[in-house]
C-alpha cells in the first residue's frame, strides 16, 4: 500500500467548463496589480490521468509503466502513485521522493547503469531488487553490495559487438559472480522519430534464449523511454503503440515494462512568463525585391524565466517553445521577435525570429507542453524556482482514485 491520502493534494479543483488556462488568466489578473510578476506554471493533473488511461488502452500488455523520476515534483509523484505506475529512479533525491510515498519495492527499478555503491546498499536494505547494469565493473559492485539483486542488462552497452554475443558475454560474467539476470532493456531516447526503430529493437532484444544458454530464467523486457508527450511531436504515441503491441502478448510469459517520463508530464504544464523589458532593433535594408511579411523592426523581449530555469528543456531536450499570447491584440502588424531571460548570458535565448504583434512591458506570454525537463531546473544568478498551481476537474479527481 502507498502512503497517499486525498487530503495531501494541494490542488485547485476546477468547476465544469473551467480550465487550467482559465486559472492562468485568473492568476495573471491577480498578480498584475502587484509588484510580484515572477513566472509561474499551471499543472493539470487530469492530463496526467488522461495519459495513463491512454497508455493502458494502447499498451495493455505493459502493466507497469515505470515513470522516470526526472521531473522530481512531489505532487506529480503522488498522482502517479495513486493511479498505479511504477518508478524508475537514478539518484538519491529521486529514490527519497519515491520511498516517501510508500511505493512497494517491486514497483521500483534503479535504472542507472553507473550506480553509486551507497544506493546499491540502500536498495538491498529496502528490498528493492531490480536494477540495470552494463559492464563487469557494475557487476562487481552489485555482487559486493547487493548479491540478491535482480539485474536487467542495458543493451546500449553492447553496441560495439553484435547484440547477441555482447549480451551473452555480460550474462556469463554475472553467472560467474552468482548474480541473477532477469532480462534486458534498451532506451530509444527523445530523438526517435521512426516507430519502426522500436520494433527493430524489440525483435533484436537478446533475451530469453540467451538467458537459457547461460543458465538464467530471463523473463523481463524493458523497452525504456522515448515516448512523446506532446501532440506537436513528429512521432505520435499511437504510432509507437501500434508497432510494438503485437510483440509478446499476455500468454507469452514475458513481463513487459517501460520507462516513460516526458510522456506523462510534458503536456500537463503551461508556463506563464512576464515581459520585464524590451529593446527595439532596426534591421538594415537589403534592397531585395522580395517583401518580408514581417515589419523591418525587431523587438527583443526580456522575460521572467529562461534556459537556466524552466526552459532548460531547450538545452537538454531540444524543445522549441510554443508560445501563446495571454491577451490577443489585433494582429494588424507583426514584428520579428525574440525572447530572452535577463541572466547576462548570451546563450539565454528562449525563441528567436517569430512574428508577434507589438508587446509591452508587463504583458504575459504562455508556453504549452512545459512539463518535461523543466521542474528539475538548476538556478542561476539567485533566481528562485517558480510557483506551480495544480489543477484537476472534479470528475478526473474521482476517476483517479478508482484507477
Amino acid at each position: 500500500m502507498n502512503n497517499i491520502s486525498n487530503e495531501e493534494f494541494d490542488c485547485h479543483f476546477l468547476n465544469e467548463g473551467f480550465t487550467a488556462k482559465d486559472l492562468l488568466d485568473q492568476t495573471i489578473d491577480e498578480v498584475s496589480s502587484s509588484n510580484d510578476k515572477d513566472a509561474f506554471s499551471a499543472a493539470d493533473l487530469g492530463d496526467i490521468l488522461k495519459k495513463h488511461l491512454k497508455w493502458l488502452k494502447a499498451l495493455p500488455w505493459y502493466t507497469y509503466p515505470f515513470y522516470a523520476v526526472k521531473c522530481s515534483d512531489r505532487t506529480i509523484g503522488k498522482t502517479l502513485v495513486v493511479i498505479g505506475t511504477g518508478f524508475d529512479y537514478a539518484s538519491k533525491t529521486e529514490i527519497q521522493i519515491v520511498q516517501s510515498f510508500g511505493v512497494p519495492p517491486g514497483r521500483i527499478i534503479y535504472a542507472n547503469p553507473r550506480k553509486q555503491v551507497f544506493l546499491i546498499k540502500y536498495d538491498a536494505t529496502n528490498g528493492i531488487q531490480m536494477m540495470t547494469f552494463d559492464s563487469e565493473v557494475e557487476l562487481m559492485k552489485v555482487a559486493r553490495a547487493h548479491p540478491k539483486a535482480k539485474l536487467v542488462l542495458d543493451c546500449k552497452a553492447v553496441h560495439r559487438l553484435s547484440v547477441k554475443s555482447g549480451a551473452i558475454l555480460k550474462t556469463k560474467q554475472a553467472k560467474e559472480l552468482n548474480i541473477d539476470v532477469i532480462g534486458v532493456s534498451f532506451h530509444m531516447g527523445s530523438g526517435c522519430t521512426d516507430p519502426e526503430i522500436f520494433m527493430q529493437a524489440i525483435s533484436d532484444a537478446p533475451c530469453f534464449d540467451m538467458g537459457a544458454e547461460v543458465g538464467f530464467n530471463m523473463y523481463l523486457l524493458d523497452i525504456g523511454g522515448g515516448f512523446p508527450g506532446s501532440e506537436y511531436a513528429k512521432l505520435k504515441f499511437e504510432e509507437i503503440a501500434r508497432v510494438i503491441n503485437p510483440y509478446f502478448p499476455t500468454d507469452s510469459g514475458v513481463t513487459l515494462i517501460a520507462e516513460p517520463g516526458r510522456y506523462y508530464v510534458a503536456s500537463a504544464f503551461t508556463l506563464a512568463v512576464n515581459i520585464i523589458a524590451k529593446t527595439l532593433v532596426l534591421k538594415e535594408q537589403t534592397g531585395s525585391d522580395d517583401e518580408d511579411e514581417l515589419s523591418e523592426k525587431t523587438f527583443m523581449y526580456y522575460v521572467s524565466d529562461g534556459v537556466y530555469g524552466s526552459f532548460n528543456c531547450i538545452f537538454y531536450d531540444h524543445v522549441h517553445g510554443k508560445h501563446l499570447l495571454q491577451k490577443h491584440p489585433k494582429p494588424d502588424e507583426r514584428y520579428s521577435s525574440s525572447s530572452m531571460w535577463p541572466t547576462c548570458d548570451s546563450l539565454d535565448r528562449i525563441v528567436e525570429c517569430y512574428g508577434l504583434p507589438k508587446m509591452h512591458v508587463g504583458d504575459w506570454m504562455l508556453f504549452e507542453n512545459m512539463g518535461a525537463y523543466t521542474a528539475a531546473a538548476s538556478i542561476l544568478n539567485g533566481f528562485q524556482r517558480l510557483t506551480i498551481y495544480y489543477v484537476m476537474s472534479g470528475s478526473a479527481w474521482q476517476l483517479m482514485w478508482q484507477v
